[in-house]
């Protein structure tokens, strides 16, 4: 046994930290009983009367003794309400918001997805802590490309058109004259299509240098019927095509970029005279002790296995992280050659930056 004293530890101190413990664990698994939740459907067949594990196994057609360990899981963590009365589940007005409408700007199955698809690269990023390689983001399993649409995409319905860009100068206008638009680093091109859909008089033409993201949004914009003025194409930031853009946007990934600054740069010489940048960012704050809150923790997180990774993989590798502040946002930005820059309007998730030349 070991000599060494034994700290003198305060009980009640020790009680709280073990308890937030017990309740980071739980979320930690929990993570993957929303996924399968949302995959087998379980939370939408739960709309309506209240079941039991039983009618609830018959009607989506799976084993009652696992769902009726789901169910409990999902009980004890206030995702679903059981009646102790009738031993049946249901769900509240609020929980079927977040859970079921897929349009909801709080739905949070997709979250989840890309929390646990992320959480497959821990090896890997592991070992990057002692060697400093990247991880490119096309090297991640699928969940996080369908997680992060799902994750995003809610936001971005919520208020990419109703608030962001109209909070821009003179940029609605133009959309709605008819404008040409690159969404860069559109992923599967849900921001594509949002506007898209909001502005049927542009064109509009989304990058993404992974080839299967850009494959699932070319069938997005078929499934939506847009597909004759919106074009799909596999380009890296630093290289997309096209001139005289009216509107360029760039939705959660500038930090992600291994070269922000000649991204940023080739961004200026694509926009016309008088075009507009919008950066979308994750919220945070210029310093540390300001992001030290759960959003801070969740991005930081996410930042640690995919934001810094990706950027690491790339040629300069500057790796602004997902926390990078409205600061070193602007000196990118600045360094890039644009003259005006300015935070146009903000959520508890994102800050939406204009810049122009």
């Amino acid at each position: 046994m070991s000599t060494a004293q034994v700290p003198t530890l305060d009980m009640n101190k020790l009680n709280v930290f073990i308890g937030q413990f017990v309740t980071d664990l739980g979320a930690a698994v929990h993570a993957g009983m929303v996924v399968i939740g949302e995959k087998l459907g379980l939370y939408k067949a739960l709309v309506g009367e209240p079941m039991s594990s039983a009618q609830l196994a018959a009607k989506t057609k799976t084993d009652e003794r696992y769902l009726r360990e789901w169910l409990a899981s999902q009980a004890a963590g206030g995702y679903i309400t059981y009646n102790e009365k009738t031993n049946k589940f249901s769900l509240t007005e609020e929980q079927a918001f977040t859970l079921v409408n897929e349009d909801s700007p709080a739905y949070l199955p997709g979250a989840f997805e890309l929390a646990l698809g992320s959480l497959a690269a821990v090896p890997r990023i592991a070992e990057s802590f002692r060697t400093g390689d990247g991880m490119g983001w096309h090297e991640h399993v699928d969940g996080v490309f369908h997680g992060c649409e799902k994750f995003f995409r809610p936001g971005y319905a919520a208020n990419l058109v109703s608030a962001w860009i109209p909070a821009l100068s003179d940029v609605q206008a133009k959309l709605e004259a008819g404008a040409r638009v690159a969404d860069v680093g559109c992923g599967k091109g849900a921001s594509t299509l949002l506007m898209a859909k909001a502005f049927p008089k542009s064109r509009f033409f989304g990058f993404d240098y992974h080839d299967k993201s850009i494959e699932a949004a070319r069938e997005s914009a078929k499934r939506n019927g847009v597909a004759d003025r919106v074009t799909f194409n596999v380009a890296r930031a630093k290289k997309f095509p096209g001139k005289d853009y009216d509107f360029v946007a760039v939705f959660d990934c500038l930090h992600d970029m291994g070269d922000p600054v000649g991204a940023a740069a080739h961004v200026r010489q694509s926009l016309a005279e008088d075009g507009t940048w919008m950066i979308v960012e994750p919220f945070a704050n210029d310093q540390l002790k300001d992001n030290l809150n759960p959003v801070g923790r969740v991005y930081y997180s996410f930042s640690t296995l995919l934001c810094t990774p990706c950027s690491r993989s790339q040629e300069v590798g500057l790796c602004l992280g997902a926390q990078a502040g409205e600061t070193r946002i602007r000196e990118v930005v600045t360094a890039a050659g644009f003259n005006r820059f300015r935070r146009a309007t903000e959520t508890p998730f994102n800050i939406v930056y204009e810049a122009r030349p």
